[in-house]
C-alpha cells in the first residue's frame, strides 16, 4: 500500500442535489468503499448544487493539497471551459478515475405531439426554432452536443432550439412534464421513475445498442440513422497539488470499490455502462477527449472560445 493514508473524515462533493445525476454517482460510490471496507475514517456525501454544477470547484479550489475531499467529475470539466462559461478544467485539479459511462435519453411528455424520434427529427428539420428542450447542467455540455448532432442530421440549425439549462437533471425532467419544454436530453437513469409512472415517453437514446429495461423498445439514434452515440462519463478528481503517494491510495482504493459486489447491479440499476481509467490512460484521454469536443463544438457552432 503507499505510504498516505486518510487521517480524518472524507468528504465526497456533488455538484447535483440529492437525486441528481452527480449525487448518484457520490453514494454509489460511498456504497461500494463502504461495503469494501476499503477506508479507517468517516465518509459522507456533500452536495454543493448551483451555477450548472460548477459551484462546488469552489470548495475545491479551497482546499488544495488536502486529498481528504473527493470531487464527482464529468466532461462538463472540458465542455464548460471550451464554450468560456468556467476560467477551470480538469488541469485545474487531480484526475483520479473515471468510474462509468451514461448515455442520453430523448424524452417527451407521454401526451405530447412528439410521439416518436420521427417526429422530433420532423419539427427539428420544419420549424427549429419552436422546438424547446430542457437539459442540465449547462450548455454545449455532452446532452447539449447530442442534441446539435440529431438537429444537423435532420438539416435543422444546430442554434435554433431553445434551450432551458437546469442544475440538476431531475429539474429538466420535471419541467418536461410540467409542459414547459417538448423535451429533455438527460442522462438515462433521470427519467426512469417517470417513464415507469406513465408520464413521460422515450423517443431515442444516444447509446451504440438499445438499453434494457424501460429503454428496450426506445430505438437508438445510430438505428434511425443519425449519427449520435455520445455519452456523459462521472468519475472522480481530487484538490489540486495532491502528492503521488495520494494519487496512488486514490487510484487503488476507487478501483478497488468498482469491485464491490454491489457494484454492477448499481450499473444496471442505473443505466451505467463500465468505464474504469486511471493513471496514465486517464491523463491521456482527457487530452483526447478536450481535442475532440473542441472540434465537435467548433464544428457545430456552439461557441467555442479556447
Amino acid at each position: 500500500m503507499p505510504g498516505w493514508k486518510p487521517q480524518r473524515g472524507i468528504e465526497i462533493l456533488a455538484g447535483t442535489p440529492p437525486g441528481g445525476g452527480l449525487d448518484r454517482t457520490a453514494r454509489t460510490l460511498l456504497a461500494a468503499l463502504e461495503s469494501q471496507h476499503l477506508l479507517d475514517v468517516p465518509v459522507k456525501v456533500v452536495n454543493i448544487p448551483g451555477d450548472g454544477a460548477r459551484k462546488v470547484w469552489a470548495s475545491v479550489d479551497a482546499r488544495a493539497r488536502d486529498a481528504h475531499v473527493l470531487c464527482i467529475s464529468s466532461p462538463n470539466l472540458t465542455t464548460d471551459y471550451l464554450t468560456g462559461v468556467a476560467a477551470f478544467n480538469h488541469d485545474s485539479y487531480t484526475p483520479l478515475a473515471i468510474l462509468y459511462n451514461e448515455y442520453i435519453a430523448f424524452v417527451a411528455r407521454s401526451n405530447s405531439s412528439y410521439r416518436n424520434a420521427g417526429d422530433l427529427l420532423k419539427r427539428l428539420r420544419t420549424d427549429t426554432t419552436k422546438v424547446t428542450v430542457a437539459l442540465s447542467t449547462a450548455a454545449g455540455n455532452p446532452n447539449h452536443i447530442a442534441l446539435a448532432q440529431v438537429t444537423r442530421h435532420a438539416c435543422g440549425d444546430v442554434r435554433a432550439p431553445v434551450i432551458r439549462v437546469f442544475d440538476s437533471a431531475l429539474d429538466a425532467v420535471a419541467d418536461v412534464v410540467a409542459g414547459n419544454a417538448d423535451v429533455a436530453a438527460v442522462t438515462a437513469a433521470s427519467a426512469v421513475k417517470e417513464l415507469e409512472a406513465g408520464t413521460l415517453r422515450a423517443l431515442a437514446v444516444s447509446a451504440p445498442a438499445r438499453l434494457t429495461g424501460c429503454y428496450a423498445q426506445t430505438p437508438t439514434w445510430l438505428e434511425l440513422g443519425a449519427p449520435c452515440t455520445l455519452g456523459a462519463w462521472r468519475g472522480v478528481h481530487g484538490a489540486r497539488a495532491l502528492n503521488a503517494d495520494q494519487i496512488t491510495y486514490w487510484e487503488c482504493a476507487l478501483s478497488s470499490a468498482t469491485r464491490a459486489a454491489s457494484w454492477p447491479r448499481e450499473l444496471a440499476q442505473h443505466y451505467w455502462t463500465p468505464m474504469l481509467v486511471t493513471g496514465a490512460a486517464l491523463r491521456e484521454h482527457l487530452a483526447r477527449e478536450k481535442m475532440q469536443i473542441g472540434a465537435i463544438l467548433a464544428d457545430l457552432g456552439l461557441g467555442i472560445t479556447k
